[in-house]
């Protein structure tokens, strides 16, 4: 079903909307939970650490999927809220089609590259052929995310969050049980675990591109659909290339971060593994409610109703702060069980820098929140550099003082690396969303 977000009240508009995404993304983080759970618990702490450290090569990928879901997702979004709907369906045929290209170039980059990334990032001996082995498997299943998620995108444009949230729900739950089923009764090690990702995956994406097609098939227009423009193409691109350079970059941020924690050995890397799953789930799932709040933002854009740009990030502000306090509490009450979950008899390394992580980070959820509904607003409205100039801010930050902090606090010294880059970037994202053109209309 699609909706129109421009009529309704903001706040209950952006809950309705926006909670089935998260609930969406709780069931995509299941995916990397599932197969961190299953390798620490049922194969053991090298195991998570080699899952856990394959994460921000996959992260690079991820970017790309990102990106492509965003670009679609806000041009679909404006031309769904202006109702011209003979070019947002060319839109739509046109982001899958470059996207069927650049998968092709990303699978080939990927096979002979993950080796050397791997090498750069001083992956441990004990830890790296299961690394690679996760990494191969996992490269050759990246059509099934990327077009998921560029299906996933058009559904959020059209108003519907649901659609996905049942899919996702679906196969993630699946893959949990998958997962076991090919490590302990199959045998399969991690590379159990990866082709349970790739399969359940699989799943998910064909049947969300095949719901897309019938719910297309379903909006009529009057004249024939062109199945490809380079109008549209460029414009998908103004959203799309800055939304993958800025994950890629922090995708390779986070690769030179692991590098300076794999020198501290395979316990720490074991425990930030376990923590940084946690981490993102929280962080990942505010990000997915942002860009809720960009497909609000843009298809109200798309129908030059900008005061209700300004309540929709009030309400917004409102929801994660809402949903922040369970999350931080649990964090921090709980810090210990949560990282045990991950492993089976821990070493007392891997537990205590786990537990520190995220002690350390947890209480600023608050403040990347604020950040990421800014960042919401910023890419519905096609403002990409001034949501570029935030993220990198966050970034260089992050990356630098873990290279500076580390030196004299050790590995406690990158956990703290990640409250600052937030707070300064956070400033800076409201700073250019109180810039925008919403606060001069309406």
């Amino acid at each position: 079903m699609n909706n129109d977000l421009t009529v309704g009240k903001p706040e209950a508009v952006l809950w309705k909307f926006c909670m089935p995404l998260f609930g969406s993304i709780i069931f995509q983080q299941l995916y990397n939970i599932a197969d961190s759970f299953v390798a620490g618990k049922y194969i053991g702490e090298n195991a998570l650490a080699a899952v856990g450290n394959s994460y921000g090569i996959t992260m690079i990928f991820i970017a790309f999927a990102f990106g492509c879901n965003i670009g679609c997702s806000v041009i679909v979004a404006q031309l769904f809220g202006a109702k011209d709907y003979t070019r947002m369906k060319t839109a739509v045929y046109t982001t899958w089609i470059a996207s069927a290209v650049l998968c092709v170039c990303l699978i080939a980059i990927g096979i002979l590259s993950c080796e050397g990334l791997l090498r750069i990032t001083n992956t441990p001996d004990e830890i790296f052929a299961d690394s690679k082995l996760y990494l191969d498997i996992y490269i050759w299943g990246f059509p099934f995310l990327l077009f998921y998620n560029v299906a996933t995108g058009i559904f959020s444009a059209l108003g519907d969050s649901k659609t996905p949230f049942l899919f996702l729900a679906l196969s993630s739950m699946s893959n949990v049980a998958v997962d076991i089923l090919f490590v302990t009764v199959f045998q399969m090690g991690v590379a159990g675990v990866a082709w349970a990702t790739f399969l359940c995956q699989g799943v998910g994406c064909v049947l969300a591109v095949g719901v897309i097609l019938h719910r297309l098939s379903e909006i009529e227009v009057k004249e024939k659909v062109p199945v490809f423009s380079v109008e549209l193409l460029k414009k998908i691109a103004v959203i799309a290339v800055p939304s993958i350079l800025q994950q890629s970059f922090i995708s390779v941020g986070n690769i030179i971060i692991q590098g300076v924690i794999n020198g501290f050995g395979s316990g720490v890397i074991a425990g930030y593994s376990a923590a940084v799953k946690l981490n993102n789930l929280v962080v990942t799932s505010f990000t997915t409610l942002g860009n809720g709040i960009s497909n609000f933002t843009a298809q109200n854009l798309g129908a030059k109703i900008f005061e209700r740009v300004k309540a929709g990030f009030k309400a917004g502000v409102k929801m994660v702060w809402i949903i922040c306090v369970p999350l931080v509490v649990l964090y921090l009450s709980a810090t210990k069980p949560l990282i045990e979950v991950f492993m089976d008899e821990p070493s007392e390394t891997a537990l205590v820098s786990g537990v520190m992580f995220l002690k350390i980070v947890s209480p600023f959820y608050f403040v990347i929140s604020v950040k990421l509904v800014a960042d919401g607003i910023l890419r519905g409205a096609g403002l990409m550099k001034q949501f570029m100039i935030a993220t990198f801010t966050d970034l260089v930050l992050r990356v630098v003082l873990a290279f500076v902090l580390s030196e004299y606090f050790g590995y406690i010294g990158i956990w703290c690396s990640w409250p600052v880059g937030w707070v300064i970037a956070t400033g800076m994202s409201i700073w250019f969303y109180k810039r925008g053109a919403w606060s001069r209309k309406g």
